[in-house]
């Protein structure tokens, strides 16, 4: 349980929800394929968890005094071993679960190669994360692949396994989730800039300094709340949407303390900036079924 860092999983739910409302809203939900996806999202969150957990300790990113969740592998809770078939025990259910909504959108078809090679993508990003020769967060690109991964394909690809195309909406609303959840990785960054800079991992945070990766984050939060207005005044989605903002104090609460602290007290933020997507989900999600 603590290598699978039950705080993080709210990523993962957050795309899901959104994606699932806007299908439920086109008349296109499909429960089990909605089920399956989360589970699927849940599943990739915890198998890249075991990833960086183990990855990082091989590579000795965590060889100093840590500000954030105990890593199990560096506690020597579990081993190496362990925490890798772990990893691939998650990674392979997720592909079995993967396997059945590739099936729903008519496996062997194209609809139906498409969702398999978006999921082994997924998992081959989440291992390559901090794994592998070229270990995309230790490269600067941890920021991008998370918005890909998390905001582009959690969002859009719910809706495509239960529609079977993706609407403009679902690709719209694929952009505030997925910056929201690029804070969690930037708060994170933030709060282990001295020890990634000494272990030679390169994040944004390390390359920016401080005060670039507080800008980024201030940056995509507000770029987040003030798309959906945008979006509302365009007609791409209803005025219910705006419901989501009832989620800005939390996520307002995270910013000042982004903006002010350091080191292990930014924790509270990496839980808030969590809290702060989920609730932005769940609250699009009733504000569509009260505009319906």
């Amino acid at each position: 349980m603590l290598a699978a860092r039950p705080k993080t999983l709210p990523a993962a739910v957050a795309g899901v929800v959104t994606g699932t409302a806007l299908a439920w809203r086109d008349g296109q939900f499909h429960p089990g394929a909605a089920l399956a996806a989360l589970c699927v999202a849940l599943l990739l969150q915890i198998g890249s968890n075991l990833a960086n957990d183990v990855y990082d300790y091989e590579r000795g990113a965590d060889a100093g005094e840590r500000h954030g969740p105990l890593r199990v592998t560096q506690a020597g809770l579990l081993t190496p071993a362990q925490v890798k078939a772990g990893m691939w025990v998650v990674f392979g259910l997720a592909a079995l679960l993967g396997l059945y909504l590739a099936w729903q959108r008519g496996l062997p078809g194209r609809a139906g190669w498409t969702v398999v090679l978006v999921g082994l993508a997924a998992i081959l990003a989440a291992v390559a994360y901090t794994g592998g020769p070229f270990p995309l967060g230790y490269y600067g690109l941890g920021d991008l692949f998370v918005f890909l991964f998390f905001g582009l394909a959690a969002v859009a690809g719910t809706y495509y396994v239960q529609a079977g195309r993706v609407s403009a909406q679902a690709w719209w609303m694929s952009q505030p989730i997925g910056w929201l959840i690029v804070n969690i990785l930037v708060v994170n960054n933030l709060r282990d800039i001295a020890a990634d800079n000494m272990a030679g991992k390169r994040t944004l945070a390390v390359r920016w300094g401080e005060r670039g990766a507080r800008l980024e984050y201030a940056l995509l939060l507000a770029a987040s709340y003030l798309i959906l207005p945008l979006l509302v005044a365009v007609r791409v989605l209803p005025w219910g949407s705006l419901l989501a903002w009832l989620s800005l104090p939390l996520g307002w609460r995270s910013l000042q303390i982004v903006l002010k602290q350091q080191g292990r007290p930014l924790n509270a933020a990496l839980a808030g900036s969590g809290q702060t997507v989920l609730l932005y989900s769940v609250m699009f999600f009733l504000g569509l079924a009260l505009a319906h």
